[in-house]
């Protein structure tokens, strides 16, 4: 019995018609001639909502409905999700669906209605995007079916207590791969890269095709075959690349959602993929108050995955950053000279001289890239013309912080010391023409 009130609900017809009724009542004490069409459409509507009780329950199977999800989603990324509804009743029914969404969401509106023909089935698609890695706990998927008198719901739960993790954004990760091995990164802004110099072994002699590099032209070659050869040369491979994430408050600005910091993970992840498909070593550092994290470079099969769990494990703190501590661990855990992508945020320069010391010691053994971003939310802010006085002094202000920025970049030259300063949007791709630069330039 309880089951049964639980799954049974009233529909919007019947409330209006139930009011209807309630209507002519009262006509009917006015006007005695109503009072008997009263009842007798009070009567008929009550054996109409029996009916409808004894369709809707003649079948206990009479919906089926399940949710699909990927087995892990997609940090800052669409992921689909799609619920499969199949209709067993002998009639066709409208039906509303509700899912319940994990809390992160904050939705409460995912409804969807449709009429389903008896024996025939449908998928509804919807996309959810999260913005933080951890678990997510979906609820049931609530399928409330009306048959064709329309009085009364019946309620059926299916897929309850579904957890599925969100791990750092593969989905980027795949993306780039897949355009890495066809060739076709220059279509989402990666720079062709010319290479400088030959700080490579050489491979073998070929001949020349439109496209290469004329100064690898071999002119004895030529005159024996007489047609142009060209050397070529094999790239050096198995270099060091660490991703260093700073996890400390810095990297707590949110930008569409993300914060910096989940920015940073989602870019150490794709860059330690490229890293892989060049035959480089790819490893992941993380760090704040102390150094939270190392994973050693390496490229064996598996390694991908050990990165990505590491990053999905990933708990911050938003402490203050210390520098000579991860100094410390470099120094001890790092023996051969690699290329450290250090994803971190300075607001201003007097913020980068306190750990310049630092980061020049990193320089001086490693090849250092400091990563940055830009405020995004200031520049959209300087782009917008001043109106009122008030708002002159503030774009002064503003332009004072974008300043600053520009002069940190600036500093860090001074020091030799690479720099990649950012739009949160554009970290990826910043960070795949600046690896692919210093390999081309043969730094690493």
């Amino acid at each position: 019995m309880k089951t049964f009130l639980k799954s049974i609900y009233i529909s919007n017809l019947l409330y209006y018609t139930i009011a209807g009724i309630v209507v002519f009542f009262v006509f009917g004490f006015f006007f005695p001639m109503l009072y008997p069409i009263a009842k007798i459409i009070l009567l008929i509507i009550a054996g109409l909502i029996i009916t409808d009780i004894s369709i809707l329950y003649s079948n206990k199977n009479g919906v089926f409905a399940r949710r699909d999800t990927l087995d892990k989603l997609s940090n800052g990324d669409e992921n689909p999700v799609q619920i499969s509804i199949e209709n067993n009743y002998l009639f066709t029914t409208r039906i509303t669906v509700i899912d319940e969404l994990p809390f992160q969401f904050q939705a409460r509106d995912k409804e969807f209605k449709t009429t389903l023909l008896s024996g025939k089935s449908k998928i509804i698609q919807y996309d959810v995007r999260p913005t933080k890695r951890g678990e997510y706990h979906f609820g049931a998927v609530n399928i409330y079916v009306k048959s064709p008198l329309g009085l009364i719901q019946k309620r059926f739960r299916f897929s309850q207590d579904a957890m599925v993790p969100v791990y750092p954004s593969f989905m980027q990760m795949r993306k780039y791969e897949l355009l890495a091995i066809s060739n076709r990164l220059t279509e989402i802004g990666v720079k062709r890269i010319r290479k400088i110099g030959n700080n490579s072994e050489f491979d073998q002699i070929k001949e020349y095709v439109s496209g290469d590099d004329y100064r690898t032209i071999n002119w004895k070659a030529t005159a024996r075959k007489n047609k142009l050869m060209i050397n070529q040369y094999q790239d050096e491979k198995s270099q060091q690349v660490y991703s260093v994430i700073d996890m400390g408050r810095v990297m707590r600005m949110p930008f569409e959602g993300l914060s910096l910091l989940d920015y940073a993970i989602n870019s150490s992840l794709v860059i330690s993929n490229i890293a892989m498909l060049k035959h480089d070593k790819a490893g992941i550092i993380t760090f704040s108050h102390k150094v939270q994290s190392i994973l050693g470079a390496d490229r064996k099969g598996g390694h991908l995955n050990k990165i990505l769990h590491l990053l999905y494990n990933q708990k911050t703190g938003y402490l203050e950053t210390d520098y000579e501590n991860l100094y410390a661990n470099v120094k001890t855990k790092i023996n051969q000279r690699a290329l450290l992508l250090l994803y971190t945020n300075f607001e201003s320069l007097s913020g980068l001289q306190r750990q310049s010391r630092y980061l020049r010691r990193l320089a001086k053994d490693h090849l250092l890239v400091v990563i940055f971003f830009e405020n995004t939310e200031l520049k959209a802010f300087l782009d917008t013309p001043a109106k009122t006085t008030e708002e002159v002094y503030n774009k002064a202000i503003a332009e004072k912080f974008a300043y600053e920025k520009r002069l940190i970049v600036k500093e860090l030259e001074k020091y030799r010391i690479h720099s990649i300063l950012t739009a949160p949007e554009n970290l990826s791709v910043n960070t795949i023409n600046k690896y692919l630069e210093l390999k081309a330039r043969g730094l690493i």
